[in-house]
């Protein structure tokens, strides 16, 4: 995340109509080693990790650092929202300098198309809007992973530009929550 103003970490859990969006906790590493197992989740970022590597190497509390929210749908997790800074060194800036934050989002296939990720990404989004005002989020996906972008589309991003990496075309888009507001 941006180093602009001193946003308190962690924010207290963020509710929607349906899912609540908080801190990590170490009841949430079993669902994370899903996560990072399942090879339809992990298609467009380098591909599933292998079970028993998830199981020695992910810590007790998985995720635990500024920016990383659990997504939990009664009770259980679903996911996860990352509001991360990207590299300067990556492709894909708004600023000459970089470091603009970017918004990240994974979830367990059996929540894929009931809008939690658009929904968890809005509130993530509202809090991010709230603590460094007027700071623009920016994502970045593989135009061949259609269901990120259509989640991208619902949360008002709006396409910058494309460009290869990581073997393959990548669409980077900016949300402002200024222009989210006119």
């Amino acid at each position: 995340m941006t180093e602009q103003g001193p946003a308190s970490w962690p924010p207290a859990p963020i509710r929607t109509a349906r899912l609540v969006l908080r801190e990590s906790e170490p009841r949430d590493r079993a669902a994370f080693i899903d996560i990072f197992s399942a090879p339809d989740v992990c298609r467009f970022v380098g591909g599933a990790q292998p079970r028993a590597e998830l199981e020695r190497k992910v810590p007790e509390v998985p995720g635990r650092r500024r920016g990383f929210f659990a997504v939990e749908l009664a009770g259980a997790t679903i996911g996860m929202i990352t509001l991360d800074p990207r590299g300067a060194d990556r492709l894909g800036h708004i600023r000459p300098e970089g470091e603009e934050t970017e918004l990240g989002y994974m979830f367990l296939p059996e929540a894929w198309g009931q809008g939690y990720a658009a929904e968890a990404g809005a509130a993530a989004l509202a809090w991010f809007a709230g603590a460094y005002p007027g700071e623009p989020v920016v994502l970045s996906s593989q135009v061949a992973n259609a269901a990120s972008l259509r989640v991208a589309a619902k949360l008002g991003f709006t396409e910058v530009e494309r460009f290869e990496e990581y073997g393959a075309e990548q669409w980077f888009a900016v949300w402002s929550p200024v222009t989210q507001a006119g």
